[in-house]
């Protein structure tokens, strides 16, 4: 099992197989057609240049094919696809999230299983969107769980980033008390409006701790969350609860004011984030992006001494596009998201986005200012054992609800213990 999941990521950091001849772009479509587009990603300048260039590209190759783009903050969009959606409306291409099963149950998605070219999508993201054997989505973006730390500041602490790269919980619990001994926020978090950035460390640690078949047994509710080495790790998270590492405001920050408040103002020393952590913090600063000197590193979550795993992690298939299945213009619908599935467009997301993806790209070709970002980034996946989706891509009804709203929410901010963690994990676990 570890090593077909090594075997499985190796294009997302490494050099993409050689490809049979004549998988290019799909038949220019010859009637004039106009595809609309909603999309996620208003305020993230990297990846939306990238769709920008990618419909230019289409557009040229497809002359009387116009693809109009309507982009949205997340919740915004959520909003208006619900709206749409049900009423049989809504764009022919939109933003969707693995997770959003209720698309599929509903009827929503057309089938892409068939006109769009998978054998440069990376088989774990298209397997992902599979269901009863069907693709409903091309995963566009793949992301790590990654440990972001700003050198400068864990210098003048006295730390520095360990070799292999994590450290362990007791030296990464000594620098949050010597963070806040000098009132530094240690780290930087914010739940007010996603479901999932307050778990990371959570589950990443759980992971490690029970190592990849039981963390995936405890999710599907075949291992309790009584289970000592489950008690075990919750109780690290709240070693660094009561140590006072998250702000205050926890709870109600959002995703993109957390970015903030690690990089500019207050500055915390730690950011556990999605690596799509650069899709805003490489955005001009006056738009919301770190500063140009920003002393930005990258690390691993803290590794328990006891870990059955210590190099597993979670990847996830985030940001990916879907088609209605009410569109007037399947073909072209088609068509437009196959564009994406080229070995070339692969590469130019990793080159303007240095974020991973689930199409077939050759990591060694980056270039620029930001390389020796993405080499850091490779460094610290590298050699790792992969478990497939956040819990919330995993979990489902009140067991995926209570996750949200207790682990993500109410433990980092102090509002539960673990004894309460255990209970109501417990009870969602048994209502499945």
């Amino acid at each position: 099992m570890k090593t077909l999941r090594r075997r499985a990521l190796g294009t997302a950091f490494a050099v993409m197989a050689t490809l049979p001849a004549g998988l290019g772009a799909a038949p220019a479509i010859a009637q004039a057609q106009e595809i609309t587009l909603w999309s996620h990603w208003a305020a993230e300048q990297p990846k939306r240049q990238f769709v920008e260039e990618a419909v230019r590209r289409f557009q040229a190759a497809n002359p009387g094919v116009t693809v109009r783009t309507t982009w949205y903050e997340k919740n915004a969009l959520y909003a208006a696809l619900r709206t749409a959606l049900r009423a049989g409306q809504g764009p022919d291409v939109f933003y969707a999230e693995p997770d959003q099963v209720e698309y599929v149950q509903n009827n929503f998605l057309l089938d892409l299983s068939q006109g769009i070219n998978w054998n440069n999508v990376e088989p774990w993201a298209r397997q992902i969107w599979t269901h009863n054997g069907r693709a409903y989505g091309l995963p566009l973006e793949a992301w790590t769980v990654e440990m972001y730390v700003n050198t400068r500041k864990l210098q003048e602490l006295g730390g520095s980033v360990p070799p292999s790269l994590p450290h362990s919980q007791g030296e990464f619990l000594d620098l949050v008390r010597r963070a806040r001994a000098r009132n530094v926020v240690p780290i930087s978090a914010g739940v007010g409006d996603r479901p999932f950035p307050g778990a990371f460390l959570t589950h990443e640690t759980l992971l490690m701790r029970l190592g990849l078949q039981d963390y995936g047994r405890l999710l599907a509710g075949e291992i309790r969350w009584d289970d000592p080495r489950v008690v075990e790790s919750l109780r690290f998270i709240r070693s660094l609860v009561d140590a006072r590492a998250f702000p205050p405001g926890v709870a109600t920050m959002q995703l993109g004011q957390s970015h903030t408040y690690f990089h500019t103002n207050p500055g915390t020393l730690f950011f556990p984030m999605g690596s799509w952590y650069t899709s805003r913090a490489f955005n001009p600063s006056d738009q919301g992006g770190q500063p140009a000197d920003f002393p930005l590193g990258v690390m691993r979550v803290p590794a328990p001494e006891n870990a059955a795993c210590t190099r597993c992690r979670t990847i996830a298939v985030g940001g990916s596009y879907v088609v209605n299945a009410r569109t007037r213009h399947p073909d072209a619908a088609r068509a437009f998201l196959d564009a994406f599935a080229t070995p070339e467009m692969g590469n130019l997301w990793l080159q303007n986005v240095m974020v991973q993806t689930g199409i077939k790209a050759d990591a060694s070709r980056i270039e620029g200012p930001r390389a020796g970002y993405f080499r850091q980034l490779a460094a610290a996946n590298e050699g790792s054992d992969y478990f497939f989706g956040i819990p919330q891509q995993v979990l489902q009804g009140r067991a995926r609800d209570t996750f949200t709203q207790v682990v993500n929410n109410a433990f980092i901010s102090g509002q539960v213990s673990v004894d309460e963690v255990v209970r109501q994990m417990s009870a969602a676990q048994q209502a499945r």
